[in-house]
């Protein structure tokens, strides 16, 4: 569950961006380990209840001793926390080595906090006072996301793109460049979208970097339905290899060469590339292409489509136990008041805690469904709960009644899809609203490859893999159909 983003360390390294953001995959700790981070929050908070003058004011401590509270605060995004010791650390040693880097976690705690203004103007100062730093290149990108993230699209291209003229060997130079193409898209400037595309595969010709300004370009193309031009840089891309660095597969290439044919009236040659993507138990995009077979196939192709069908089917049924459907009475009752899938709510327990009710991220979020304290006192009232307590979470009924609670505020606003409302539950819904704007398409594949964190495009993909199984093996009422 992504009320922020759950991993807050992994995603202040990753890069912060209108594309990418490679965050590290949540995982669930042993016992032992979720006790001793809980002792060290807890035992920082008792030495700041000590530290405090009378005014309640921080008292001055060694700058170390500041950077290392504010970093264990920020892994549990008690960012008020966080800001308080790297504030006292810039008031009391304005001329130390570190204040670039407190600056610079002022400025992110707010941009995840979605105070993007407030974020904006630190990462201007930290550019103005900074600005040859590492910490002044890192701000100047996170001013560009900042703006990105306020609407103002233009600004924030013109961002991007001063990083790129005034750092041509910073940290963020890939990025920046493929930033420039998206946020230009987002202004509503595609043709100056295509000329930074043509830039980036000169600057990095024959690299990852080029194959992900390609596949910006097939997006582009696909939104604006520019079929033959698609169909062209699908084609291309399909000839070169893709490593981990590429933002993209294959089977995303494919479907949105199928789908430029298709849109295109090409049907026949549709439905053969269509057939070119494969299908199996965990291949989103084989299972949309499989959709779309059986939409064009007609009788005479109709054995092809069932062909396939049966065979994902049957790898479908070899697996069934690693399905369950445990909880059925809370499911059954939080998704029927609210007129969601029960399947669907358990395709995003499986991803978040493999059905461990006590499994908690490094960053606090606990239970089934992996909700932050933050989420559960949002969406508690709705839920029936005047107030939430920490040790609630890990109880099966009240997670998923929260859990729930906010899925049906996700599908209230991306109604049709469901692609969208896991996208937000991992990426923040700000994101989605972005991403959905730029693909101009309903067809829940063209929005997919729209998604612009790496691990929400995989979270995403896996989630509704695991809902495809679910639908096979249960009814809506959670019967298991063999």
């Amino acid at each position: 569950m992504r009320e922020v983003l759950k991993n807050v360390v992994a995603f202040f390294i990753c890069c912060v961006s209108a594309v990418t953001c490679v965050a590290a995959t949540r995982s669930t700790n042993a016992p032992a380990k979720q006790a001793a981070s809980e002792s060290t929050l807890a035992a920082v908070r008792r030495s700041d209840a000590a530290d405090r003058d009378a005014q309640g004011k921080l008292r001055k401590l060694t700058q170390a001793e500041h950077m290392r509270r504010a970093a264990v605060y920020l892994s549990v995004r008690a960012f008020a926390e966080a800001r308080a010791h790297w504030q006292t650390l810039i008031d009391n040693y304005p001329q130390d080595p570190r204040v670039p880097e407190a600056l610079l976690g002022i400025g992110r705690s707010y941009f995840l906090e979605k105070v993007y203004e407030n974020g904006y103007n630190v990462f201007n100062q930290l550019v103005q006072d900074y600005g040859p730093t590492k910490e002044g290149r890192e701000a100047l990108n996170f001013s560009a996301a900042s703006l990105l993230r306020m609407g103002r699209f233009s600004e924030a291209a013109t961002r991007y793109a001063e990083y790129v003229d005034r750092f041509p060997n910073g940290e963020r130079i890939d990025t920046a460049h493929l930033n420039v193409i998206d946020t230009l898209r987002e202004a509503g400037q595609p043709a100056e979208a295509l000329r930074w595309v043509t830039r980036t595969r000169q600057r990095f010709s024959g690299s990852a970097v080029e194959t992900n300004a390609m596949f910006a370009a097939l997006r582009l193309y696909v939104a604006e339905e520019e079929w033959p031009d698609a169909v062209l840089m699908a084609d291309e891309l399909l000839k070169r290899s893709f490593p981990k660095a590429v933002l993209t597969s294959r089977s995303e290439v494919a479907y949105l060469k199928a789908f430029s044919l298709e849109q295109a009236g090409r049907k026949n040659e549709a439905f053969s590339a269509y057939l070119a993507v494969p299908d199996g138990i965990e291949s989103y995009y084989g299972w949309l292409a499989s959709q779309r077979l059986a939409a064009l196939a007609g009788k005479s192709r109709s054995e092809v489509v069932a062909d396939r069908e049966e065979r994902v089917n049957s790898a479908i049924a070899a697996v069934a136990d690693s399905y369950p459907a445990p909880y059925r009475t809370a499911i059954l009752s939080a998704a029927k008041s609210r007129k969601l899938d029960p399947r669907f709510i358990l395709a995003l327990i499986k991803q978040e805690s493999v059905f461990k009710p006590l499994a908690k991220s490094p960053a606090g979020a606990r239970g089934l469904l992996q909700l932050t304290m933050d989420a559960a006192q949002k969406y508690g009232p709705g839920a029936g709960f005047n107030s939430v307590r920490e040790s609630q979470l890990y109880q099966p009924d009240t997670s998923i009644m929260l859990g729930a609670e906010y899925i049906e505020h996700l599908t209230s606003m991306f109604p049709g899809m469901l692609e969208p409302v896991a996208a937000s539950y991992n990426g923040g819904e700000d994101n989605v609203a972005r991403w959905l704007k730029r693909a101009k398409r309903k067809d829940p594949g063209v929005f997919t490859s729209e998604v612009g964190f790496d691990e929400t495009k995989g979270y995403v993909q896996k989630v509704m893999s695991n809902y495809r199984v679910y639908r096979t093996l249960y009814t809506a009422d959670l019967v298991r159909r063999y």
